[in-house]
């Protein structure tokens, strides 16, 4: 078991700790992702509850797996599709009130575990020069979860 730089997922800033690589029919190690819905909430917990600004990359990919297009997420911000659009282009900051919101649509929508309140949530949306790498526990791919 070891490490995997997960970038299958659009973001940068994912390792999954206790992969397994198993050998194809030419004995070399390949990976075997199993549980992708499972390790992509593990992810999300991941973005909104990390004590830090989200970057647009994170934003893109909590719209993504809330389902919802540029505009979808703008209309319920009341912002324009272009500031989103921007936003996951990392061409402006994400506006911290926008942002609480999100985190707190993600952690009800996805039935996110360990669910902080708004006060919390609020203080962790501001902008920092570097993103923080997510760490997620793979050594159990029916159990994904934050490590550590």
């Amino acid at each position: 078991m070891t490490t995997y730089r997960y970038t299958d997922s659009g973001l940068d800033n994912v390792t999954i700790m206790g992969v397994r690589f198993p050998m194809d029919d030419a004995g070399e190690e390949c990976v075997i992702i199993r549980n992708i819905n499972g390790l992509h909430k593990a992810i999300a917990h991941g973005i909104v509850t990390r004590r830090s600004s989200m970057n647009g990359k994170e934003l893109r990919f909590l719209r993504t797996e809330l389902g919802m297009t540029q505009a979808e997420l703008a209309n319920m911000l009341h912002r324009e599709p272009l500031a989103v659009s921007r936003w996951e282009r990392g061409e402006s900051p994400i506006d911290a009130n926008a942002e609480a919101v999100v985190r707190l649509h993600a952690i009800q929508a996805l039935k996110l575990p360990d669910t902080p309140d708004v006060k919390e949530i609020a203080g962790w949306c501001i902008q920092s020069a570097e993103t923080p790498p997510i760490i997620i526990d793979g050594s159990d791919p029916s159990n994904y979860k934050l490590a550590a």
